[in-house]
């Protein structure tokens, strides 16, 4: 056997060194710079709108304590209310602040929780389906249908709402006996908590599908397949093994789902009746017939009247309200996953 070797040949005395190659590309340390930079900018930015929010819808809190969440007095309405503190006279000393919002805080509380329920026992069926039981040919065209309507604007669902559904439920389930018992209080016209609430459940159900569906598939094979080895089927497999593991993502699912619904505002200014209205669930069916008009719509709404003092401190009320209630929402579901850790689920 004949080995040969190769000597690369030594370099001649005083002739220069061979040029080291430069590196190319950041290094880590510049990297973590630009990144941290960048992250502390959006702190910043969130900081700071969260401040400028507060500060401008401060007076209106001010001027009302506590009562701004309550019921307006009387035969008041809170539709009244805005509409003098928009003719508010121009004199700081007589600005009107005066506003009670429990009609507005009850129509988000309804519309943003009838679609979550709703919702999320949609998703979680549908997303069984797509991921243990709909066939592959089908599962090509369900998953990117799925997607699509998670990024379809709102504007598009209030359209349908408007002219599919509005028309549908005045025709079909408003009787003329409804319209003449709330005759000089309230207009039945379709537009109402059912429709917002079937509109926004549309809307927001894509949205868990997909997350839920991806923590589905996330699962181990060998936990599913053992639970399948013991002899359980796959309807079984899946209500034990996989939901469960799957808690952290169906908690995240809903809490970003609630938080779409909340700050929903064109879908819900078209079709849920646009009036400061507190349905009244002692009233029966008529309760889902009943307008509404969450925060987030009666900004949209009364946005031309920004540029009026006391009008403008209300209006940034409102979104300061919007941003607390997604804070609070952060919050319920992160406490909802931590009693998960103790069984060793990953959140």
């Amino acid at each position: 056997m004949v080995t040969v070797s190769y000597r690369q040949p030594a370099r001649p005395q005083g002739a220069p060194a061979a040029p080291v190659a430069r590196r190319r590309g950041w290094s880590d340390q510049r990297v973590e710079r630009v990144l941290g930079a960048l992250a502390v900018t959006v702190l910043v930015f969130i900081v700071g709108m969260v401040i400028f929010v507060f500060a401008n819808g401060w007076p209106s809190f001010r001027e009302n304590g506590l009562a701004w969440f309550g019921d307006p007095p009387g035969d008041l309405t809170v539709d009244q209310q805005i509409f003098d503190i928009f003719n508010s006279p121009a004199r700081e000393e007589f600005y009107e602040y005066a506003l009670n919002t429990w009609p507005l805080l009850w129509g988000t509380f309804l519309s943003t929780a009838g679609a979550v329920v709703f919702g999320v026992v949609f998703a979680v069926l549908a997303a069984v389906f797509i991921v243990e039981f709909a066939p592959p040919a089908v599962n090509k065209v369900l998953e990117p249908v799925v997607r699509l309507l998670a990024a379809v604007p709102s504007v598009i669902y209030g359209l349908i709402g408007i002219l599919v559904l509005v028309p549908l439920v005045d025709r079909v389930l408003v009787t003329d006996e409804i319209k003449d018992s709330v005759a000089g209080v309230l207009t039945i016209d379709g537009s109402s908590l059912l429709v917002a609430v079937v509109i926004l459940t549309v809307m927001i159900s894509p949205i868990m599908i997909a997350i839920i569906v991806d923590a589905l598939r996330g699962i181990p094979r060998t936990w599913t397949e053992g639970a399948a080895a013991l002899g359980a089927n796959r309807w079984r497999v899946m209500w034990t093994v996989s939901l469960r593991a799957s808690r952290p993502a169906i908690i995240a699912a809903v809490v970003l789902a609630s938080a779409r619904a909340i700050g929903e505002a064109i879908m819900l200014s078209m079709v849920a009746g646009s009036s400061g209205f507190a349905p009244n669930p002692l009233d029966g069916f008529l309760f889902f017939l009943e307008p509404i008009r969450p925060y987030a719509a009666t900004i949209v709404d009364n946005r031309e009247g920004l540029t009026v003092a006391p009008f403008g401190d209300t209006i940034y009320a409102f979104a300061a309200v919007l941003l607390v209630s997604a804070l609070f929402l952060s919050l319920a579901g992160w406490a909802a996953k931590q009693p998960l850790k103790r069984y060793g689920v990953q959140v």
